[in-house]
Parts: structure tokens; C-alpha cells; sequence
């Protein structure tokens, strides 16, 4: 992975400034990954090398008849689907329509619908899916989630009409002694831990993403293998070479600009989850009423995801011609050996100059170009990451790079980067609500 940050508008005196405050921090990471022990929150950089968690996950997949499993059910909302969302949509989900006699699939229930719910059990039962083709990963790092426990209930209930039988393989990730660790092993049901200090949109590299990874027949060690690759990287005193300490100072002084919006603009359309994976990780990390002093701060960067080159087309003008209150992130990843060309002789000659013979690397890639070269010159702030492959440890390498990312902002903005209170809030009005109208 590649970070080109020339066109920050940052210069690298203020990269290696502020980069000289983040080595206290730096250090006090270092000493996480020294001591091999979950205590703090920011253990989370721990999971990429934990073989022993990795092992429980894998070896508890293999537990169930992989062979015969047609659909990977993953039920969570948030930090506890995204990022395997990301990561099984970047290579399997996106092509799900394109490619329906391939299995295992997933499937992801989040939030409550009921449309989607009884299109689901309705298309298991069509396509004649027993129990034993069906594997449910219920995920809520509390053990109480409402969306999480609703859905669940419904599609156990569903599936037993269906099926005319409960479903038979079920697993639970949750925090150990939670209310669902409790539940479920009251029920027979197996269970993962997620380390405690590990919050949900830092979980992906626990058994959050690597048991139903596994289970899809993903190769998540490749995954982790990256992941560790950038830890390393990301955890050096060289500011400039550090990609993480990069791209947080440069957001943190483009927010000092009034850049409060930041938009990762994706040239690669089956990696649009990854966005979203990312727009929770700094929604919730770094969007706070009050900073680690207790006083009213009200930061925070808008998180916003846009596709190349589709949303050139939909919201380009405005990115180029509107208000200048974005930082933009330009991440791409063309594999040249792998792409299409188009033929010498084209069909519709005269429509589109200079395109006959040329890759579809080559296309995605001079527009990308042409994009940076606009934004150049009207003066627009943008750092761009090249994934240099598209690949299982090219992804690990970017969402570990961004988790810490994320640490190191949250350290310049002077906020705690692992709580979410206001999260919190509508969850506490939700059950009051559903308690009285019981």
C-alpha cells in the first residue's frame, strides 16, 4: 500500500511537527503489542498476531459440515457486521446477483425489515434449503443488541415453520458473561469471545469477521498477514513514512481549515462496503459532544463515501464547484495483468477517441488521473492510496491502516476515540419505549 499525501495542502515541517506530539502515543501502542494483553482499548491492534484467538475461530468453522453449508446468515448491526461485510462484498457479495450457483453466500441482517426478513425465509424455502445448509452467526459484543435479538428471533421462528424443525447450526460472538454468552451456552449454543476492551468497529480481525470468514471460505490468515504487515508500519516514529500518522494529521489540520467533511472516493465499485465500514469507524470515533476534559466541543469530521467513477457523475459538479469543506481520499487498486482490453477494431468507431485496445485499467485509470489533475487545479485538498493489488492482505493492510488512523486523530482532537455515549442514549430510549408499551 502506497500514501501519496503532496496534495494535502499540508506542508511536511506541520506533517513533522504534529507527528512529533503523536510519539508519546506511538510509544504507548508499541507497549500494547510488547505486552500481549487485552487491557486497554486499544488492544485492538493486538488481534492481527493472536494466533490463539484466530485458531478458536477457524477451528470452531471447521466444527460444522462446511461442505454442506449454502448460506452464512450474519446477524449484528454496525461494528459487529461491517467490516466483514466489507471484506466478503469486496470479493464474493458484490458479483452475488451474477454468480447465484456459487456457495457458500452470505447473507446480512442488520436492522429491522420486515420485507427483507420474509424474502429471506421465503427464498430459503423455495429453493428447497434445509437446516443443515444454514449457518446463523448471531454477533452483539453487549449481549443485548434490539436489532440483533429481534432478528434472530424472528428468523428462528420463521425458519421453524419453514423447516418444520429449529435450525441446527448456530454460533454466538459475544462478550464473555454477557447476557448472550449466558443464553447461549444455556441453549447448547457455541460461542466466541471478542476481547473485552475490543470495541465493535475495531472488531474485525477478531471472530467477529474471522469465524464467518472462515466459514465462507475465505482465507482470513492472508487477511491478518496484511493487517500486521501495516501495524508495524503504522506504529513508526517516522512520521513520513508512517501512513496512519499521515493521514490523520493531515485531516486533523484540514479540519482546522474547515474541512469538516472528509470523502473517501473509492475507483474500485466492489469496495463501496469497505466504505462504509469506514464511515461508522470515524462517525463514531471521532464525532463527540465532549472532549477527554469534559468540556463541550461539538468536533467531528462528516464521513462521506463516493464511488469512481459513478458518482463523478452524480455529485462531481458539486465536489468541484461547490463548497470547499471536504477533504477527499482518492483509494484505488488496478490490476493491470488482470484486466480486460478492448478490442483493436471497435464497433462503434468515432464515439470515443483513443480507446480501441486499451485496458479497463487503463480507462478507470486516466480518468482517476484526470480527476486528481481537476482537483489540482482548483486547489481541493486530497491524499490518494494505492492498495497497489486487490487482494485479501492488500484489505487487511488498509483496515488495520485506518484503525489506527483513527487512534491517532482521536489523540490530536483531544477526544476518546473507543467511547460512543451518544450511541448509547437511543439505545437506553428504545428499550424504555418498548418496556412501556408492553
Amino acid at each position: 500500500m502506497k500514501l501519496n499525501f503532496s496534495h494535502s495542502k499540508v506542508s511536511e515541517d506541520t506533517f513533522i511537527q504534529t507527528g512529533e506530539s503523536l510519539h508519546p502515543y506511538i510509544d504507548i501502542l508499541q507497549q500494547v503489542v510488547d505486552g500481549h494483553e487485552y487491557e486497554v482499548y486499544e488492544s485492538s491492534i493486538l488481534m492481527p498476531g493472536d494466533n490463539d484467538l484466530y485458531e478458536k475461530s477457524r477451528s470452531l468453522a471447521n466444527n460444522f459440515d462446511l461442505s454442506k453449508i449454502k448460506y452464512i446468515i450474519d446477524i449484528g448491526i454496525g461494528g459487529s457486521n461491517l467490516g466483514t461485510k466489507a471484506i466478503y462484498d469486496a470479493f464474493y457479495g458484490f458479483f452475488d446477483m451474477i454468480e447465484p450457483h456459487r456457495y457458500p453466500k452470505m447473507l446480512f441482517l442488520d436492522t429491522v425489515n420486515n420485507e427483507q426478513m420474509k424474502r429471506t425465509c421465503s427464498s430459503l424455502q423455495s429453493q428447497g434449503i434445509t437446516p443443515e445448509e444454514v449457518l446463523i452467526v448471531l454477533i452483539s459484543k453487549s449481549g443485548g443488541t434490539t436489532e440483533t435479538v429481534a432478528n434472530f428471533e424472528l428468523l428462528h421462528t420463521y425458519a421453524s415453520q419453514i423447516f418444520a424443525q429449529e435450525l441446527r447450526n448456530v454460533i454466538a460472538i459475544t462478550d464473555e458473561d454477557s447476557h448472550l454468552w449466558n443464553k447461549a451456552h444455556e441453549m447448547g449454543i457455541a460461542c466466541l469471545p471478542i476481547p473485552k476492551p475490543v470495541g465493535g468497529r475495531f472488531s474485525v480481525f477478531s471472530p467477529v469477521g474471522i469465524f464467518p470468514l472462515e466459514a465462507a471460505g475465505i482465507n482470513t490468515k492472508e487477511i491478518l498477514q496484511g493487517a500486521l504487515d501495516m501495524r508495524n508500519t503504522c506504529l513508526s516514529h517516522n512520521i513520513l513514512q508512517n501512513p496512519a500518522a499521515i493521514s490523520a494529521i493531515a485531516q486533523f489540520n484540514q479540519l482546522k481549515q474547515g474541512k469538516t467533511i472528509h470523502d473517501t472516493f473509492i475507483f474500485q465499485s466492489n469496495f463501496e462496503s469497505i466504505g462504509k465500514w469506514y464511515r461508522q469507524l470515524m462517525g463514531e470515533s471521532i464525532g463527540k459532544e465532549q472532549d477527554l476534559d469534559g468540556n463541550i466541543v461539538n468536533t467531528g469530521i462528516t464521513p462521506n463515501l463516493s464511488i469512481g467513477s459513478t458518482d463523478l457523475h452524480s455529485v462531481g459538479q458539486l465536489y468541484l464547484g461547490g463548497p470547499k469543506d471536504k477533504m477527499t481520499e482518492f483509494v484505488f487498486a488496478f490490476n493491470s495483468d488482470e484486466s480486460l482490453s478492448l478490442p483493436q477494431e471497435i464497433t462503434m468507431e468515432g464515439l470515443v477517441d483513443n480507446i480501441a485496445s486499451k485496458s479497463t485499467s487503463d480507462i478507470l485509470h486516466a480518468i482517476l488521473e484526470g480527476v486528481m489533475v481537476t482537483y489540482e487545479h482548483k486547489n481541493l485538498p486530497f491524499i490518494s492510496v494505492d492498495l497497489e493489488s486487490l487482494s485479501l492482505f492488500s484489505i487487511g493492510q488498509f483496515m488495520q491502516f485506518k484503525m489506527i488512523e483513527m487512534m491517532y486523530l482521536g489523540k490530536l482532537l483531544h477526544v476518546n476515540t473507543f467511547d460512543q455515549p451518544n450511541v448509547e442514549s437511543y439505545k437506553v430510549e428504545t428499550k424504555r419505549i418498548l418496556s412501556s408499551n408492553s
